[in-house]
Parts: structure tokens; sequence; C-alpha cells
């Protein structure tokens, strides 16, 4: 109440100083006209008792009584004008009025849009600390999924709906059928059953083991996210934890990643990592749609100017690169990443990068186990972002997943 309070006191002194200078226009001050009328009229009294007198000759009476009317007449024009305009003047109040009106009504309207009444501006470290609660405090994936309302059940044939069935009781009764859990993860995904997707998805990562590949994983993740209606729960970002530590360049991951770091108060940090994408491409990857959707509004929630890159012009991971990792056996995916490792390890030191660059760089290490040299990256990583809470957030949880803190 004491802020509406002031709000409305500085209103009405905005108003009357608004009124005040509408509404002075003169009302009490006499217009030169009038006293020219004055000093006229007087002339043409004292022409009239000079010709009494004798003092001038009616000749010269008569030429300066018609001098002096005409500037009678031209004054009264002159004074009836001002009068004209303080008349209009006196609309004045009803101006003062409908802009007070419009005034208020538009800063309320705006203010309660876009204000917090009550809540004083936050500090930036303040902000982070509250994105980080929000984040620890959110909701699992079970509270997610029961708030999402059901979803229509798209059409499908009666042979195809009874194949489904018959596949859902065939996996109860063999419990190690890697395919048979594949094919239903994928059977109950078309039906829009993503809650039945992901639970027979999370079987054929376990049934995988070592084989598991980082798109097993972001698959199981976007099932996830789609079955809770977009909400990306803690369940769900630590799949995606997974995925990035098997391929820190998964785009998929990635994105889901930034979407999370969106919906946790840190559009900032969901800005960077799409951002990259964009950059990195390529035009075509499946991300990239949902990205360019998205990234103005993010921009516009983390306050900054942003202008969107050429998609593709940056350095990462190819669409083929990562593609290839998923056919690979587990040797041959350590061997590339190592590959990738040292290619970007060296760029770094040489041109630097964004922050998220330097946090796939320490992700992948811990997944090679150099810790130590992962830790030595990430030290250098905090002199390089010092100044930058965003960067220092990104590369603080990256060392977290990886156990450097």
């Amino acid at each position: 109440m004491l802020f509406w309070a002031i709000t409305g006191l500085l209103t009405l002194v905005v108003v009357a100083a608004l009124a005040r200078a509408l509404m002075r226009g003169g009302e009490d001050a006499r217009p030169p006209a009038a006293y020219d009328l004055a000093v006229y009229r007087d002339q043409l009294k004292e022409v009239t008792r000079d010709l009494e007198r004798g003092v001038i000759s009616a000749a010269d009476a008569e030429r300066t009584q018609t001098e002096v009317s005409r500037r009678i007449l031209a004054a009264d024009a002159a004074q009836k004008r001002h009068e004209d305009t303080t008349k209009q003047g006196r609309g004045a109040p009803v101006v003062v009025g409908v802009t007070a009106l419009v005034l208020a009504v538009g800063a309320f309207a705006m203010y309660s849009e876009l204000g917090a009444p009550g809540y004083g501006d936050l500090a930036l470290a303040d902000r982070i600390e509250s994105a980080r609660i929000l984040r620890a405090e959110r909701p699992n994936q079970a509270s997610a999924e029961a708030s999402v309302p059901a979803a229509p059940v798209p059409d499908a044939s009666p042979d195809y709906a009874a194949l489904v069935v018959q596949l859902r009781n065939a996996v109860q009764t063999r419990p190690n059928d890697l395919q048979g859990f594949t094919l239903l993860s994928q059977a109950e995904a078309r039906l829009g059953n993503f809650a039945a997707a992901h639970a027979a998805k999370a079987t054929v990562i376990s049934l995988k083991g070592q084989d598991v590949s980082a798109t097993d994983y972001s698959e199981h993740a976007d099932l996830m996210i789609l079955s809770a209606g977009g909400y990306v729960s803690p369940e769900a970002e630590a799949v995606l934890e997974q995925a990035l530590a098997l391929n820190p360049g998964d785009g998929p991951s990635r994105y889901y990643f930034g979407l999370m770091m969106a919906q946790t108060g840190r559009p900032d940090t969901a800005l960077r990592i799409w951002d990259q994408l964009l950059r990195e491409g390529p035009p075509d990857a499946p991300w990239i749609s949902p990205v360019s959707a998205q990234i103005d509004d993010m921009a516009e929630r983390a306050g900054v100017d942003y202008a969107r890159p050429a998609i593709g012009t940056g350095r990462g991971p190819t669409a083929a690169d990562i593609d290839a990792a998923s056919d690979m056996s587990p040797a041959e995916r350590m061997q590339m990443i190592q590959g990738m490792v040292e290619g970007l390890s060296e760029r770094l030191a040489t041109d630097g990068g964004p922050a998220e660059e330097w946090a796939q760089l320490i992700s992948a290490l811990g997944v090679l186990g150099e810790f130590e040299r992962s830790r030595a990256i990430f030290e250098n990583a905090k002199q390089v972002f010092a100044e930058d809470p965003g960067a220092m957030d990104i590369l603080n949880n990256v060392a977290d997943r990886v156990g450097l803190e």
C-alpha cells in the first residue's frame, strides 16, 4: 500500500504541474490591447477638448479623430482575439483531466505487466542465487507428468494398436529383449504415450550397458521432456548430463540443457548455449528451428541487444561427427573423443573461445579420465572469465558434473 500511495501522490504532483502549465495562459493578466484602447479613448477626449477650446481647427480635429478611431478598431480586434483564445483555454481542465487519466491508467497497466510491486531490483548475485534455488527446488518428473493434461490420441489403425498391445505383453515375458524394448519405445512414442516410451527407453539403456551411446541418453531425455509437456525435470537434466559426458557436442542435449536454464531463471546462459548452436549449425539440424523460434525472446529476457549470427559459421563437431560417433564401438568412440579434445584444446589455447567451449573441453577430459588436466583447464578458464558471472556459472556447473569441486 505504501508503494501505491507514494505512486499516487507523485502522479498528482505531475498532473498539478501539467495543469498549471496548461491553464496559466494569463487568465488574470490584462492584454496589451486593453491598455491601447484606454490610451486611444483618452486621446479622442483630448482632441474634443482642444477643439472646444479653439486650440486646433475643425479639419485637424477630424483628421486626428479619424486616425485615433482607426487605431481603436485595430486594438479592439486584437482584444477580441485574446478573449477568444482565453475562452478556448478554459477547456484546459478537460484536457488536463483526460491527459491525467491516460497517463495514470497507462502507467498502471504497464507497471502491472512489467513491474513487481513491493519488490526492489535484484542484484546480479541475488538473481543468480534465486535461479539456483529455483533449479534445486523445481518439481520432479512424476509431478510434472501428473500435471500435464491428457493429449489426444493420435490416429492409429486397429491393426497397429493391436500389434503394440502384443509387443507390450511380449516384453513382459522377455525382460532382456533389447530389440523388443527398442521397438516398444518407438511404438509408444508414435502413439503419444511418452511416459511409457521413456520407461521403455530406460530399459534399453540398462540392457545396452557399456554399449550405450550419447544418442540413447539424448533420446531418453527427449521422451521425458515430451511426457512432461516440454518441462526439463531434474531427472531429465541428469540424463542430459550423461549424454553430454559421452558427447559434449550433442546438439539435442545442448538445446534441452539451454531450455532447462531458461526455465530455471537463467536466460543469459540459455542464450549463450543456443547462440553457439546456431553458430555451429548445420542449418538443417533439427534443433535449429526451435532455437531460432525462441532465441530472440530469450535475448529480450536476458536484457541483451542480440543480433543473430549466420547459421553454421562457427566451429564445433559436425553432424557427420555426431552420426559417426553413434555407430562406433566404445573404443573407437573414445579415440574420436580424444581427437576432438586435442583439437579443441589447441584452438582454445591459441584463439580462445566462449565459456561453453571451455566447458566442453573440461567435460570431455573428465570422460577420458584425465582429471588433473581437466582441473588445470578449469583453473585457467576461471582466470579468463573471472569478470563474467554467467560464464563462471557454466564453468562451475560442468566442474560439478565432472567432480572437480
